[in-house]
């Protein structure tokens, strides 16, 4: 990272319905993401993808500083000569998707998990398919899954904190992290890592696996969807804690960028 790196602003953002819409078009940002860069301000995405995904997301946009993948459980950056480096904050895959198994039997209703979706299902739940469908597969520290009917998901978060784990509710799916895992959490160690403490933080999120990240954050902004903001954000916008974004998705995102870090 440079420029704001330590001081300033950085800008920690969710991807999925957030500047990305549901088909995956950033479009809308790009010149937003550009002035950033130019600006030296930081662009970290904090997202529930996988390193892999976020790698090609990084490529296309032309970002190179740090960023949080699934949901929290760890964080990926390069020094200054290029070098990767990877801080694990969570459980291994191997060690969680057993715990999602006895979960499914606990709760009595099934929580398909991403690993075992069938193209099909692939492209009805995420819209992906092929090796987009793989890369989001291919989880080290998460296992993401068909989230249960809403009035199963209240029960399924306490059957899951009583054996010392997390479950989160993302734009689409549900996530099993581990104990004490979030956005929020990484961050944290994000800037412990780089020794920047002090640096502002403007953080964007849409769902509720974004809440831990928005509340740590200086100023937070929620970018609603088509249908507007997602109904369990909405106490923090009315209480004034969280902004709104006045427009979905990547216009939402770029219009509050803006008017808050470039005018």
């Amino acid at each position: 990272m440079k420029g704001n790196a330590s001081s300033g602003w950085w800008v920690v953002t969710d991807l999925d319905g957030t500047l990305l819409d549901h088909a995956y078009d950033w479009s809308a940002a790009a010149a937003v993401l550009k002035r950033l860069q130019q600006q030296g301000i930081p662009v970290i995405p904090c997202t529930s993808k996988t390193a892999e995904e976020v790698c090609e997301f990084r490529r296309q946009a032309g970002l190179r500083d740090p960023y949080i993948v699934e949901n929290g459980g760890a964080v990926h950056g390069e020094s200054v000569a290029g070098e990767p480096w990877e801080l694990a904050l969570g459980p291994g895959w191997q060690a969680l998707k057993p715990q999602l198994k006895l979960l499914e039997a606990a709760l009595g209703e099934p929580l398909r998990p991403l690993d075992e979706l069938t193209e099909q299902e692939g492209l009805q739940w995420l819209g992906l398919s092929g090796e987009a469908l793989c890369q989001a597969q291919r989880r080290r520290c998460s296992v993401p899954f068909v989230p249960p009917s809403a009035a199963a998901r209240e029960e399924l978060e306490r059957l899951a904190q009583q054996r010392g784990l997390t479950v989160v509710q993302g734009n689409r799916m549900g996530h099993l992290l581990g104990p004490d895992v979030s956005k929020g959490k990484a961050l944290a160690a994000l800037k412990r890592h780089l020794g920047c403490p002090q640096v502002n933080v403007l953080a964007l999120g849409d769902s509720p696996n974004d809440l831990p990240l928005l509340e740590v954050a200086d100023v937070a902004v929620v970018v609603p969807g088509m249908k507007g903001p997602h109904p369990e954000l909405k106490p923090a916008i009315d209480e004034g804690r969280f902004q709104l974004a006045t427009a979905p998705h990547g216009a939402g995102w770029a219009e509050a960028v803006e008017r808050l870090l470039l005018t």
